[in-house]
């Protein structure tokens, strides 16, 4: 990279559905977080380049009810909105569990924790805020057609109803249908979803995902007089996407959309919105990640820059950014990087997660290291799971560990895992047979499971687990001694881990992982 360069995605991973905010000199952005626990990760900025986690904005148990939520349920598509009319920030999601709906939380501090949330009395996803200076506020979303009225699969509108910020309530009988299945019905366009309204030069903008999220995705535009309509699309939608493009073009970024705008620290417009890097064989296991376009607004209508050609890994910073942080003091790193825990600091890195509920039930760090504390739950089940996870954040990677454990039945495992989801998923770890131990490698798709390879070992003091990939190519080894990695089962296909094969929303999830509810019996 030249010194004035930073490189795209900003937070690799997955990190999907980014919403930002901006109050003042800081930024803060968001991303869908489903059934992971804590969930909606948020991300604070002064310069759009440099990030760095202040952890999550729904982190309690009473916020997030996503016990028995499958991986790809739970929080969709958060909106964060800054309202500099009572200076209170709001979050505003979707929670596909626990029967929540939609929700909205407040903070007058993103950095010093969120309200309980509020349920909101209205169906359809993907909800965001809009504040008028003339004090009024809004709620767009996605909903499904009026009864009767769907035209064909995947038509949607967008609706809009006036919001009562003294009750945090939409306000009953308001609602109006203000996009009918997108830009041009007559062309049947798919999932109008995402929407946010911004008001420039006395106009409302109104911008929406268009497409669905996969090799369609856009990112469109419409202009009113009137925040409730009628809006008009711009004669050039979409205004971000990467469907039109060869499909063995170098770098490959696709599904560009779901996109959201802010001012810049140089007076510009930028977007951030989600993407993904397939691997060799197109397959997506890293899930969708946040990208950053700069926007051309000079005309009336915004344009992302860039965003209607092949997209490049790396952008110019904006002006008056002087250096780039990526993965120094705590700033999220991007690009190539090596991250090492040792689980010594007091508190726990926020970019390890747990799955349905709280990491601190299974979970302790002590002075050896972490503890868990095994559930007796397999990773197959829809329940929390007794699992420490990190997201994959690269195409080529290693994630290794080293792991003082003895099982002391067969019903007992400890290792690694690598999960995109309940019903696909690899275990790498070490159990026990008889009176004998095993290192077994075992496979899960579509929730029946099978051995790919085990060995008896002599478990004699601590063992390194370690999966490489490259690519689709994976390969997991282990270490007795501390010495040469020797391998388990070959090159294994990691097809199960992308969304391709296992479908769902999610990246494939890089855990530690204890169970007193084993299944996979070595051979």
């Amino acid at each position: 990279m030249a010194a004035d360069e930073f490189y795209n995605p900003i937070l690799q991973g997955c990190y999907p559905d980014p919403s930002i905010t901006r109050k003042g000199e800081d930024y803060y952005l968001v991303n869908s977080s489903f059934a992971m626990f804590p969930g909606v990760p948020i991300f604070h900025s002064k310069d759009l380049v440099n990030w760095f986690q202040i952890g999550h904005v729904l982190d309690r148990k009473s916020q997030l009810k996503v016990e028995d939520s499958g991986i790809s349920a739970g929080i969709y598509a958060p909106d964060i909105l800054y309202n500099q009319y009572n200076d209170t920030f709001y979050m505003i999601t979707t929670q596909f569990s626990g029967g929540m709906g939609n929700i909205v939380v407040k903070t007058k501090d993103p950095k010093q924790g969120w309200s309980d949330p509020n349920k909101l009395n209205f169906s359809g996803i993907d909800p965001a805020l809009f504040f008028d200076e003339d004090g009024k506020a809004y709620v767009v979303h996605n909903d499904a057609p009026d009864k009767g009225k769907e035209l064909y699969n995947g038509h949607r509108v967008i609706k809009i109803w006036e919001y009562d910020m003294a009750a945090d309530q939409v306000i009953e009988g308001t609602d109006k249908i203000i996009v009918d299945g997108g830009v041009d019905i007559r062309q049947k366009p798919i999932w109008i979803e995402a929407p946010h309204i911004y008001k420039k030069n006395g106009k409302y903008y109104l911008m929406c995902a268009e497409g669905g999220t996969g090799g369609w995705h856009s990112e469109v535009i419409f202009v009113s007089d009137n925040p409730k309509g009628p809006y008009i699309p711009a004669p050039s939608n979409p205004i971000l996407t990467q469907r039109y493009f060869a499909k063995d073009r170098k770098n490959k970024v696709d599904w560009a959309g779901h996109a959201d705008l802010v001012l810049g620290p140089d007076d510009k417009y930028y977007g951030v919105f989600l993407g993904i890097r397939p691997n060799s064989k197109d397959r997506v296991n890293s899930g969708r990640e946040t990208f950053i376009l700069p926007v051309d607004w000079s005309g009336e209508f915004p344009v992302f820059e860039n965003g209607m050609i092949p997209m490049e890994p790396k952008i110019k910073m904006p002006k008056g950014v002087t250096e780039n942080k990526a993965g120094k003091d705590g700033f999220f790193p991007n690009g190539n990087f090596t991250y090492t825990e040792d689980f010594k600091s007091d508190k726990l890195d926020y970019r390890w997660i747990g799955l349905r509920g709280p990491r601190e039930n299974f979970m302790t760090i002590t002075k050896n290291g972490v503890e868990i504390k095994p559930f007796a739950v397999n990773i197959k089940e829809v329940k929390p799971i007794s699992t420490l996870f990190y997201r994959q954040q690269h195409k080529d990677f290693s994630f290794s560990t080293i792991l003082n454990y003895k099982p002391a039945s067969e019903k007992d495992l400890a290792g690694i895992t690598l999960l995109q989801s309940e019903k696909f998923h690899y275990v790498f770890g070490v159990t026990k047979k008889g009176n004998d131990f095993y290192i077994v490698l075992e496979r899960t798709e579509k929730g029946t499971s099978s051995i790919i390879s085990s060995q008896k070992i002599e478990l004699k003091g601590p063992i390194q687990l370690e999966v490489k990939a490259k690519g689709d190519d994976h390969e997991f080894s282990y270490s007795l001694d501390g010495g040469e990695m020797k391998k388990l089962g070959g090159v294994i296909s990691g097809d199960i881990l992308s969304t391709n094969v296992a479908g769902g929303f999610t990246g494939t999830l890089l855990g530690l992982y204890a169970t007193a509810a084993n299944d996979a019996v070595p051979k």
